[in-house]
């Protein structure tokens, strides 16, 4: 029996990651000048970034959409790669999950309202 050595893993070029997740190549360069997303480099200079780039990139602008800051997002980082958390991590993200509710129930409460007025429209044409 022969044990090999675990392929490579495959690196992508920042246009892959852009298409895969839906934003510009600006916004990735932005997520690697804020410390969000690690490049390496090909001998040539191009950006090379692991395959769960594009995970990481649709869950910063998940992130970005509910308000956090990218000064918020790097602290999570380490909380989703490791999964360990301390006192004060676990604190920050309740904080901001419960900051994301209030949201939330302020646009349901919005969406109820727009429902209400559109069955009001519909019975008077």
């Amino acid at each position: 029996m022969t044990v090999t050595e675990p392929a490579a893993e495959r690196l992508v070029r920042i246009g892959e990651v852009a298409r895969g997740a839906g934003v510009s190549v600006r916004a990735v360069r932005y997520y690697e000048q804020q410390g969000l997303l690690m490049a390496e480099r090909s001998p040539s200079g191009q950006r090379l970034y692991r395959q769960d780039a594009v995970t990481l990139v649709r869950f910063f602008q998940q992130m970005f959409a509910a308000g956090l800051t990218s000064r918020r997002i790097t602290e999570l980082l380490p909380c989703l790669d490791s999964g360990h958390t301390d006192a004060e991590q676990r604190a920050m993200l309740r904080a901001e999950r419960d900051r994301i509710q209030a949201k939330v129930d302020d646009l349901q409460a919005a969406l109820d309202r727009l429902d209400e007025v559109i069955a009001i429209t519909e019975t008077h044409p």
